[in-house]
């Protein structure tokens, strides 16, 4: 379930008039180096998981998962993917449990109400994820629709998104935490197609910002194109993370 402060608006007069947002981040994360072996700000080559668990725990304001999907190939077999998706298709991909082993992990290094922002596609959002988070201290408490302005496949309608699941560790408070309040749930943004796997440098970027401070570190596991690398450099914050390539 959402957080009532998060549909709070001018449309919901019913709601208290205080005031849910806050101008200050109240979010303190230790300065914490980065393991051995690995390095700030530049592509690590490592296993996502190996890497999670070499993390210092309750240490890092947020992290952004982008899995590969197992479930969508197994399900989702269209048989005229063309190139590109077939590209894509000998990636090597997650199954449900090693999803569920990262979300775990991450719930592991995050501070007490950090964030985890998790892309899924319309077949995860429709089937549920509850089953990735039963256990850990995740709530969700908000969408984000990514329009690819391009169509894409589908038997029936055609694919022209894929979300952001917005997570925070408990306890769950956004006032103090969240502190960019102009972002719209759905942003437009194209990217270069040549990128498999490729999410929104721009989108991520505010995203970053709404949760965290300059100099603070952003951790994605299964970095793929290393959008969130350049997402972190657009906007003065440390990243730390690593791709199986």
């Amino acid at each position: 379930m959402l957080e009532r402060a998060d549909i709070a608006g001018d449309d919901h007069e019913d709601l208290p008039s205080k005031s849910v947002f806050g101008a200050t981040y109240e979010l303190k994360p230790p300065q914490t180096p980065p393991p051995p072996g690995f390095k700030l700000d530049a592509p690590n080559q490592s296993d996502g998981l190996v890497f999670l668990r070499h993390l210092a725990p309750k240490s890092y304001p947020l992290c952004v998962f982008d899995p590969q999907y197992r479930g969508v190939l197994d399900k989702q077999k269209y048989g005229n993917e063309g190139k590109r998706q077939k590209g894509r298709a000998l990636l090597e991909q997650m199954s449900e449990t090693v999803i569920r082993q990262f979300i775990e992990a991450i719930d592991a290094a995050l501070l007490p109400q950090g964030h985890l922002f998790l892309w899924i596609d319309k077949f995860h959002l429709c089937s549920g994820t509850d089953h990735w988070f039963t256990g850990t201290n995740f709530e969700r408490v908000d969408l984000m629709v990514w329009n690819k302005n391009r169509i894409g496949m589908g038997y029936r309608t055609r694919r022209t998104s894929e979300f952001c699941l917005i997570l925070q560790k408990r306890p769950i408070r956004a006032k103090g935490v969240w502190h960019k309040h102009n972002i719209p749930d759905v942003m437009d943004e194209k990217i270069d197609r040549k990128k498999t796997h490729a999410k929104p440098v721009g989108l991520q970027a505010k995203l970053i910002e709404a949760v965290t401070q300059p100099g603070d570190t952003v951790l994605d596991p299964a970095a793929g194109s290393y959008s969130v690398l350049e997402a972190c450099q657009t906007t003065g914050r440390h990243f730390l993370g690593c791709d199986l390539r």
